[in-house]
């Protein structure tokens, strides 16, 4: 409070509760104890004053730039040069992903120096005048408008960007550049499947092994009633691509009387009365393994779309959008069970459709 007690009687207003005289608002100020000290002078910078820093300046911001887009290159580059099992030795990190490191590295290189390379050019070229802005309402009038305008005129003409060529164009190429990192990282996606997915490892010739004792099959290991799960010769489990390809070449073995078996081209694919029908389902790709031999019905265990193998593994219960693919099979010279080519369609989830 101010600790003005002359009369203010004749000042207008001053009768008021909560108006103060200008001097009193001057008082005030002059007696708190955190007084604002203001602005410190302005000190030009070396290269406000000589042409050569300034010059130098741009020159290493330039450069920053450079070796960002020469980072970027690198990154997309050790897609190619880096296979996925590739490791080395790298102190004090030990044994680490080559591809990976050389990721993380070139990438975290050109992010660092787009950013390093903007806080130098801000530091050192561009002005660096400190400016006080007053409060004022969220909704600017027109003259704060035309303010706001004005500086932003200022400091794009103080930023020397139309002037320092050299630092515009690489800074637009490191930023041009850079995104393309992230369109390379779709690769981790995998590579487009083509037409992988109506495919599988069955082929003319290939015998029907027991995936239980890994041995191929005859058709008097075959037994009226028994369901046997087999996967096409030469796949073996532990390889790599083992997983990818059983889950599209899984086959289930079911030998009926033929005279049980209604649909005509599944007699004629069959042996002796020996189908076989991919264990894929054709809802969302589970493994049928329930098999009811009065029947002839086989069961999904995840949403209960039902199968009848004696029609053609039509569905007659169930979300399963279309039956079963059947394989063709049939005896070779040796006496075992074989297959005469590849399902006539796409096995598994029904989304992918036929064609």
């Amino acid at each position: 409070m101010s600790s003005h007690t002359g009369s203010n009687a004749d000042v207008p207003g001053g009768n008021l509760p909560g108006k103060h005289t200008e001097a009193g608002e001057a008082a005030e100020r002059s007696e708190s104890p955190f007084a604002d000290p203001g602005l410190p002078p302005h000190e030009p910078r070396v290269q406000d004053i000589d042409e050569r820093a300034a010059k130098r300046s741009e020159r290493t911001v330039a450069l920053l730039f450079t070796v960002s887009m020469l980072a970027t290159i690198g990154f997309i580059a050790s897609y190619v040069i880096f296979p996925i099992d590739q490791y080395v030795y790298i102190w004090p990190l030990g044994e680490v992903s080559a591809l990976n490191f050389s990721l993380g590295m070139t990438l975290g290189i050109a992010l660092f120096c787009i950013g390093a390379g903007a806080v130098h050019w801000a530091r050192t070229l561009m002005s660096d005048h400190e400016l006080i802005g007053e409060r004022h309402p969220i909704e600017a009038d027109e003259p704060t408008k035309a303010t706001v305008l004005a500086e932003f005129q200022q400091g794009a003409k103080e930023s020397q960007l139309g002037r320092r060529k050299l630092i515009r164009n690489t800074m637009f190429g490191a930023l041009a550049l850079v995104p393309l990192s992230g369109v390379v990282l779709l690769r981790d996606l995998g590579p487009l499947p083509g037409d992988k997915l109506r495919h599988t490892a069955w082929a003319p010739g290939k015998l029907l092994v027991n995936q239980n004792t890994d041995e191929p099959l005859r058709p008097e290991d075959v037994t009226v009633g028994s369901l046997v799960f087999v996967k096409p010769q030469g796949l073996e489990e532990g390889t790599h691509d083992f997983q990818t390809e059983i889950a599209k070449a899984a086959v289930m073995l079911v030998r009926l009387e033929p005279e049980d078996i209604k649909d005509p081209k599944e007699l004629d694919w069959s042996h002796e009365g020996i189908v076989a029908f991919s264990r894929i389902c054709t809802h969302v790709g589970c493994p049928v393994t329930l098999y009811e031999q009065q029947t002839h019905h086989v069961l999904c265990p995840c949403h209960q779309s039902t199968f009848d193998l004696a029609d053609g593994a039509r569905v007659i219960f169930g979300p399963a959008g279309h039956p079963l693919p059947q394989l063709r099979i049939s005896v070779n010279d040796d006496g075992f069970l074989e297959a005469q080519g590849d399902f006539a369609e796409p096995v598994g989830p029904s989304f992918w459709e036929r064609g």
